[in-house]
């Protein structure tokens, strides 16, 4: 990392083990540190030293942490604030991003996390002191040349429709663990202006990756896409929501991997109802498939996409027991009817793939409650959500994937025995033929 040797960073928390560790941390990456327990103090501390970044715990014993970042912003509306917290709720860490904090991470501390938070506080403080307007959009356009907020490619099949962009109504973060990564993972998601598209940023390097097929490394258990040697996994289950939901336009601030949380769509669906979504003054561009494309598949596999007014798919499953023959048709008719048939359907995995899994150095955040464990004979960890859940969430992940062709699809999918490495290559099979 460039030298940061006259960066000074203010440590406002009450127990001295914390203080003691993160001080180590930024003194061995090249910053200075200084550091009170009392909020009050923080705020004259910050108003005679005026240090470049504040690390802010939200439990202090004589101001709330809230009332004290509220302080320093207006002290200064461009002070980079990270709050810190071993015990707060999304509730509070939305608060805290609305109230102009950089970041918000959750103790325990790790030596990684702290160095991400404070460089990209620093980098969002050079943004706001240069006097930009654009705010999140204009950030990303300037920390790398190459970082543009470009929409989506428009092919020949990109047609508009009465129906208009949407966007979120406001910031929101979501924390999990990540289900291939198995590190504890959070995610800021971002409003974007029309036409912007579905866009991802990594935390700390701020690569910013559209999410779009090409970008597409990796599809082994999980899509992942990639892009200047950065990479974030698992990204079809939130995409799945967002396709239902009809988010056009939206920025993702992730570290390595989207949570998994329980191993379905539910809880990104929920975020997106209790955040709001804002309906945008544009009309919203849909790929249309106008023709058959099918793709040469074996052993029993199939999958093709044809021309359809809506969206459907049609899946067929078939393992040995205990999953046997599923067969489940979708028609994407409204985000309510995802929300009950489709995104309450968990990933699956089974006990005879594990040792594979653990080779690749996959499913390491794989719990009880995060996913469907198949044995030789019955589901060894939860009850079935549905009865066919495990078709039901092959729908959901190619609902995520044909997302990434970066608009909405209106086409009929049938598909049988197929995976990520199928619904990727569909995708490119419609860039050829369009």
């Amino acid at each position: 990392m460039p030298s940061m040797a006259k960066k000074q960073v203010l440590i406002v928390d009450d127990q001295p083990g914390i203080v003691t560790t993160v001080t180590g941390i930024l003194e061995d990456e090249g910053f200075t540190a200084l550091s009170t327990e009392s909020g009050e103090a923080a705020v004259s501390l910050y108003g005679e030293r005026r240090p470049d970044v504040v690390l802010l715990d939200i439990w202090l014993p004589d101001r709330d942490g809230l009332e004290t970042l509220k302080a320093i912003r207006e002290l200064d509306p461009t002070a980079a604030v990270v709050m810190m917290s071993g015990h707060g709720t999304t509730s509070t860490a939305v608060r805290a991003l609305k109230m102009g904090a950089a970041d918000y991470i959750e103790k325990p501390l790790s030596y990684e996390r702290v160095v991400e938070a404070v460089e990209e506080a620093l980098r969002q403080r050079q943004g706001e002191a240069e006097g930009d307007a654009e705010g999140l959009e204009g950030r990303a356009r300037r920390v790398e040349p190459e970082r543009r907020l470009e929409p989506p490619p428009l092919l020949p099949v990109i047609q508009e429709s009465a129906r208009r962009q949407r966007t979120l109504k406001r910031n929101t973060v979501i924390y999990g663990l990540g289900l291939h990564s198995g590190t504890r993972t959070g995610m800021v998601l971002q409003p974007l202006p029309p036409d912007s598209g579905i866009h991802l940023l990594t935390i700390p390097r701020g690569t910013l990756i559209p999410a779009h097929v090409d970008l597409v490394a990796d599809t082994d258990y999980a899509t992942t896409l990639v892009k200047s040697g950065e990479g974030i996994r698992t990204v079809e289950h939130l995409l799945s929501a967002l396709h239902a939901a009809g988010v056009t336009n939206l920025l993702i601030k992730v570290h390595g991997e989207i949570p998994v949380l329980d191993g379905s769509a539910r809880e990104f669906c929920q975020t997106l109802q209790e955040v709001g979504l804002e309906v945008q003054d544009a009309p919203r561009k849909e790929l249309v498939v106008d023709r058959e494309v099918t793709l040469d598949l074996q052993d029993g596999k199939s999958f093709r996409i044809e021309p359809y007014d809506g969206f459907r798919i049609s899946y067929r499953l078939r393992y040995p027991e205990p999953v046997g023959d599923q067969f489940f048709d979708f028609d994407l008719s409204s985000f309510q009817a995802y929300q009950k048939e489709i995104a309450p359907a968990r990933t699956f995995g089974f006990m005879r793939d594990l040792p594979m899994m653990n080779q690749l150095g996959l499913g390491s955040g794989g719990r009880l409650d995060n996913f469907i464990l198949v044995g030789e004979d019955n589901v060894v960890n939860t009850e079935l959500r549905f009865p066919d859940e495990f078709v039901r969430h092959k729908i959901l992940d190619i609902i995520g994937d044909l997302y990434l062709l970066g608009y909405p699809v209106r086409g009929r999918v049938h598909a049988e025995l197929t995976g990520h490495r199928d619904n990727i290559a569909i995708l490119r099979q419609l860039q050829r033929s369009a």
